[in-house]
């Protein structure tokens, strides 16, 4: 059922939106390329295992543990919903 201005299914249009924009930030965040052997934040050694496993890997685990808490704090908005959503 729509309500004001909105069609119907425009609640579920926002809800997938938003999913699928948070979905291309973060594959575009993905590492790609020939892994590095040493860490490019710290210069430690990066293990063969790792290199192996993730395909493109630029930092080592105690960096890429750092960087990830840093990339949690991200906190979008949705940009297709109301502007007091956006004003938060």
């Amino acid at each position: 059922m729509a309500g004001g201005w909105s069609s119907d299914g425009a609640v579920q249009e926002q809800i997938d939106s938003s999913i699928d924009d948070a979905i291309q930030r973060v594959r575009s965040q993905l590492p790609s390329g020939e892994s590095l052997t040493h860490c490019e934040a710290c210069d430690a050694v990066i293990p063969e295992a790792r290199r192996q496993a993730i395909k493109g890997v630029r930092l080592c685990v105690v960096c890429q543990a750092e960087h990830d808490k840093e990339q949690a704090q991200f906190s979008g908005y949705n940009r297709r919903g109301s502007k007091d959503s956006q004003l938060r």
